[in-house]
């Protein structure tokens, strides 16, 4: 809580939000949770809830009143739906050097060949990002690198694709 407390710079504010915090709180996670199936989920919609809430404060005149339980259920609501679509749209894909990767069936000769001898790593981020069309910025995020690291994997994969590809003859 002291984090949201930070954002919010009257002491009154702070006391509403407090007040919020304790009386909604729980309240909040049970809606995300229906909505979410997911408790991590949740905390993540109600954490997003409350930032928002901490940032909006000057709207609410009194925090125990039923427009002002609504008012909080409703963004926590929309939170939990906006993580769901979020969700639904990419599923992410953890990628470790010990995990096997994405599977596919492995053809003679030729690109795909080569891309299904690339190391686990390298050959799931050459599919996530040049099969499924994913994103420097949405692969940062699913992987949890710097915009710079995503780069950095990239030209790795490349040039071991590349060399692989020279092992089969085939010039780049």
């Amino acid at each position: 809580m002291l984090v949201y407390l930070q954002m919010i710079d009257s002491e009154p504010e702070r006391s509403k939000f407090e007040q919020i915090y304790q009386a909604y709180g729980g309240l909040m996670l049970y809606v995300a949770r229906r909505i979410l199936g997911s408790q991590q989920d949740a905390e993540d919609a109600v954490h997003q809830a409350f930032v928002s809430i901490a940032k909006n404060m000057d709207k609410i005149s009194d925090p125990m009143c039923t427009k002002t339980r609504s008012w909080v259920v409703t963004i926590a609501e929309h939170k939990a739906i906006d993580i769901y679509r979020a969700r639904q749209r990419r599923a992410a894909v953890p990628l470790d050097e010990e995990t096997v990767g994405l599977s596919f069936d492995i053809p003679a000769g030729g690109l795909a060949a080569a891309i299904s001898r690339l190391p686990a790593r390298y050959r799931t981020f050459i599919l996530l990002k040049y099969d499924n069309g994913y994103t420097n910025e949405e692969l940062a995020h699913m992987l949890g690198l710097s915009y710079e690291g995503v780069h950095s994997l990239d030209a790795r994969a490349k040039k071991q694709l590349k060399k692989l590809l020279k092992e089969e003859g085939i010039d780049v």
